[in-house]
């Protein structure tokens, strides 16, 4: 190589290592305000604890917003402690009588709707919050929560207003909380662990009406600051927030910077440059840009580890699943033919090359809705649909979705009574949503389907669902709390509309969830799980797909970082050391030389 292109060589060398080998700052800037860098994947819809449901929403809603519980940080397995209750409820002997004190000098935001001051956060908050559930303006996807468990509800569900009074919903005091069962429920303690269920000023509801969502004022760890909606979020240190952890006071950083990134290689290689202090769940199709692929386990490559970055898998409480609509004309029903159709195509779908192939091994199949660790899975229990094509393609014929033979051996299936079959898959415009398509053609093609796909944002799609718009997609669940209720609320036909997107409505199936769902954890309970798994498998509104194995990694600077099972986000937790700067010049080219 000549003088020449041996400099361009150094200085491309120079300039693509500047950022692999870093130096500390300065003390000078360490004393800066501590700003976290983190990124979601998806854009956010509105920040109503009562309406929002998508992963990307709720994320930023358990900053805001402060719920009764919290599960603690570090404790494994996971425990829920006190969060704005001086202790844990406490219930009768029935079980069906919970009451809560609230610890007093807590406040919400300062805002227009209390005349630019804080206002004190009391019970009667609360009660508004979980009121707001049942209003059918909202349309909320968390009524299920309490809808029919709330002693007089059926007041709220029949003619609507904030001013009913039910027995089931009380503030017995400023600072007291209770609430009354028809029966006992023992996951109600998770209930008051989430976003939705945290407090809301009526106040600020009123003032803002339909547009809430775009208003958030809450009384939680971070306050709303620069909001570029889908694009970026900027969260402020609240002054007054309660909470401590270990002695010191939450939060530990002065602001969050949210970039939203749904491109894969956009997330994974502006973590590489420094731009944001941690990163979960990289993308498959990512996995040897940072992963040794030489390795049977993850590991990760030796020059990241060398900058002091530290790979932590963890298994997720998250279900993959491709649903379709029980009540769409072509796809749906519960007759053998239209049965028939979805099982072949749940026994066309490769779930052993998925694994390997897509997810990179960062997964495993899934057999029932519940992932590992999940109160209520069964590790014994097994899908009795495992791919096989003859038997997919068999059962077609069997039930007259003959091939055109006018196409001959490129043909596509026919409906039963000779029309043609288009299935209609939605799907999201990124780099892995094509190759999902791509997977999805393959599979259906396998068996002689014909299949188009329309590309929307998930939070487009997601909405059309709810309405029963969507034919079939692709999509997860991630655990709202960590018990099988929490999945298999999913095919609840009481919750068609919500979170049931494929509009699964079963007699067998209801009258099982509703007597699981007043069951503590139990091997009772877990026998009907199994019963209900076995009526998925043989009804299939789903295509269970996997449970992934998140490769997280964060940066040498970040402290305190753990994640936990359920909670969406850690940042009141997170902490940062000095950042470091990259070497530049002839230093970053001698260490690329080495390395």
């Amino acid at each position: 190589m000549n003088r020449a292109r041996r400099s361009a060589a150094a200085s491309l060398l120079a300039a693509a290592f500047a950022a692999v080998f870093w130096t500390p700052l300065t003390g000078a800037v360490a004393a800066q305000p501590k700003v976290l860098r983190t990124l979601l994947s998806t854009g956010e819809t509105a920040l109503d604890p009562a309406v929002a449901s998508d992963l990307a929403s709720l994320s930023l809603l358990e900053n805001l917003f402060d719920p009764m519980l919290r599960y603690d940080y570090l404790a494994r397995p996971v425990k829920l402690r006190p969060n704005t209750l001086a202790a844990m409820p406490t219930v009768d002997a029935a079980g069906t009588t919970w009451t809560m004190q609230l610890k007093p000098g807590m406040h919400f935001a300062p805002d227009p709707a209390f005349g630019g001051k804080a206002r004190e956060v009391t019970a009667a908050d609360y009660v508004y919050a979980i009121k707001r559930l049942y209003d059918p303006a909202i349309k909320s996807p968390w009524l299920f929560l309490f809808e029919g468990k709330l002693l007089g509800d059926g007041a709220l569900r029949e003619k609507f207003g904030y001013a009913t009074d039910i027995p089931g919903l009380q503030a017995v005091g400023r600072y007291t909380l209770q609430l009354r069962l028809r029966a006992p429920d023992p996951g109600l303690p998770f209930y008051l662990a989430l976003p939705a269920t945290g407090a809301v000023a009526r106040e600020v509801a009123e003032k803002y009406g339909s547009q809430v969502g775009n208003h958030p004022v809450g009384s939680g760890p971070f306050r709303i600051g620069e909001w570029k909606r889908s694009d970026r979020i900027t969260l402020l240190a609240n002054p007054d927030y309660h909470g401590r952890w270990q002695g010191k006071k939450l939060p530990l950083v002065d602001r969050v910077e949210v970039k939203i990134m749904e491109e894969y290689q956009s997330r994974v290689l502006g973590y590489l440059n420094g731009e944001f202090d941690y990163i979960e769940q990289v993308p498959e199709s990512m996995r040897d840009l940072v992963l040794d692929p030489g390795s049977q386990v993850p590991v990760l490559k030796p020059g990241l580890a060398r900058r002091g970055m530290v790979l932590e898998p963890f298994p997720v409480l998250q279900t993959y699943y491709m649903w379709m609509n029980m009540e769409h004309p072509v796809i749906g029903g519960y007759t053998p033919e239209k049965v028939a159709l979805r099982r072949a195509i749940a026994l066309a779908y490769d779930g052993a090359q998925d694994v390997a192939l897509l997810k990179k091994g960062l997964a495993i199949p899934a057999q029932s809705p519940l992932p590992p660790n999940v109160l209520g899975h069964d590790p014994a229990y097994r899908s009795p649909v495992v791919h096989d094509l003859a038997l997919a393609r068999a059962l077609l014929d069997r039930h007259g979705y003959k091939r055109d033979v006018a196409q001959g051996r490129a043909g596509y299936r026919t409906l039963p009574d000779g029309r043609p079959l288009v299935l209609t898959m939605h799907s999201e415009p990124t780099m892995v949503g094509r190759l999902r398509d791509e997977m999805w053609r393959k599979t259906f093609e396998s068996i002689h389907l014909r299949v188009t796909f329309v590309t929307d944002k998930k939070t487009e799609i997601i909405k059309a669902s709810r309405l029963g718009k969507v034919m079939m997609f692709e999509t997860n669940w991630v655990a709202d709390f960590p018990d099988g209720d929490n999945f298999y609320q999913l095919l609840y036909g009481g919750n068609v509309g919500r979170a049931n997107y494929a509009r699964f409505n079963l007699p067998a199936y209801n009258a099982r969830y509703e007597q699981a769902r007043t069951m503590a954890d139990s091997p009772a309970r877990t026998r009907l799980y199994g019963e209900m798994a076995d009526l998925l498998h043989a009804y299939n509104p789903w295509v269970l797909l996997t449970h992934p194995i998140s490769a997280d990694i964060r940066q040498p600077w970040l402290k305190n970082y753990k994640r936990h099972p359920v909670e969406f986000t850690n940042w009141r937790y997170l902490d940062l050391a000095p950042r470091v700067r990259p070497l530049l010049g002839e230093e970053a080219a001698k260490m690329s030389r080495r390395e």
